[in-house]
């Protein structure tokens, strides 16, 4: 895996105060990207699947039904 660096300007007490606490920023900082992106995917997945069921919504119950089930035989 390849890695990139960022950088960001906090103010001069917060890094006081983590080096204070012996506070490595690098892993915080990187889980908080890693939760905001998931958070981002999560909604962009959200909106799809709602566009998707307005979409289905006319479609009765049981053609997805036999749909799946042919799906499934099928492989």
């Amino acid at each position: 895996m390849s890695y990139v660096t960022v950088s960001a300007k906090i103010p001069r007490r917060l890094k006081e105060l983590l080096d204070k606490y012996g506070i490595k920023p690098g892993p915080i900082i990187r889980r908080a990207l890693e939760e905001e992106v998931r958070r981002k995917i999560l909604s962009e997945i959200e909106a799809r699947a709602k566009e998707l069921s307005k979409k289905l919504s006319h479609i009765p119950d049981e053609e997805i039904v036999r749909i799946i089930r042919e799906y499934r035989e099928g492989r």
